[in-house]
């Protein structure tokens, strides 16, 4: 395993922490055109496979069927912080769907966001699956068991036949066989899947350019599932978080996972990426996404810079004062 230094902080000239990775990007021949770091390296998805876990929703009649709106259906594909606009619509989708709160394997939990949270402890609300920051998702699942006629009991277990039909998916978008991914437990309670970085990048590529995918059916989906996730981009996490920022500019499809994980694909341009950041760090996904694209030459400078918003150059303490400094310390190697 290569890995190379991304991001340096200093704090008063000292170096105080340092976040190594990997860095790989793809173009639309499927080859490796940018990497930093070792592009092979097994890599779990862990949340950045949401979109793809929400595929089979999105290859069924269930969002028409039920009757959810556009901003709902974003939900499956979210890792909602739990503001109210979050829990109004999944409160919503519990009344239009064949699902009751109880069947959602995910844990109870308060939700994700510090306000939120807050004031939930302050009126003496007790934590529900619902605040779950993946119980989109699993709503997503219990409905799609229903409509193919899967058992719901189960849903979770690897050997199931949703997870089955999750982990096709997956190797046919990511072009790895079915033998050479390798599997494991995510937070949620549900399979997680690894695969090399380079087919991650390939997987977001071909969910920012769905006519790539050979399957029609697969390509239609794709193309519903993600113009939901660019109209309601807050829905798939909130206010200044790095997935609602990218996601406003239409131009691109991204998604973030635990641990560092970071996916994100360009449809003019007809790249994807995919990165991760070895010590789990999310914090730094800003800085490093910002300088790929100012790498690129990408020409969308407001994108830029809502991203460098969202992670200054510039460190500060709790008065204001100037600390220390945020140093990019990667070059993409030009393939």
């Amino acid at each position: 395993m290569k890995a190379v230094t991304l991001v340096e902080e200093t704090r008063a000239g000292l170096v105080e922490n340092v976040h190594t990775g990997m860095i790989c990007g793809v173009n639309e021949n499927l080859e490796t055109i940018y990497h930093a770091g070792d592009s092979s390296h097994y890599t779990y998805y862990r949340s950045a496979a949401k979109p793809i876990q929400a595929l089979p929703v999105f290859l069924s009649n269930c969002i028409k069927k039920y009757g959810l709106t556009s901003e709902e259906a974003a939900l499956f594909t979210a890792s909602h912080r739990g503001e109210s606009y979050h829990i109004d619509a999944l409160e919503s989708m519990l009344n239009k769907l064949p699902v009751h709160e109880n069947e959602l394997y995910c844990p109870y939990s308060y939700p994700l966001n510090a306000k939120p949270k807050k004031e939930m402890l302050r009126k003496n609300k007790e934590k529900r699956r619902l605040y779950h920051n993946c119980s989109g998702k699993h709503m997503g699942f219990i409905t799609v068991c229903r409509e193919y006629g899967y058992p719901v009991e189960g849903y979770w277990e690897v050997d199931h036949p949703l997870q089955q039909h999750i982990l096709k998916l997956l190797s046919e978008l990511s072009e790895v066989p079915l033998a050479k991914i390798h599997s494991g437990l995510d937070g949620c309670g549900v399979p997680v899947f690894a695969i090399p970085l380079q087919n991650m990048a390939l997987t977001y590529l071909k969910l920012a350019c769905s006519e790539l995918i050979g399957d029609l059916q697969v390509q239609k989906a794709v193309k519903q599932m993600t113009s939901v996730m660019n109209k309601h981009p807050r829905i798939v996490a909130s206010e200044n978080f790095i997935c609602s920022e990218l996601l406003q500019d239409q131009n691109i499809v991204a998604k973030g996972g635990a641990q560092g994980v970071y996916c994100f694909g360009l449809k003019k341009e007809r790249m994807g990426f995919a990165l991760k950041v070895l010590n789990g760090s999310e914090d730094v996904w800003p800085v490093i996404v910002a300088s790929i694209l100012e790498q690129i030459g990408y020409k969308n400078k407001e994108t830029i810079a809502r991203l460098r918003a969202l992670k200054p150059s510039i460190i500060t303490n709790d008065a204001g004062v100037e600390v220390g400094k945020v140093h990019e310390k990667f070059s993409l190697t030009n393939m």
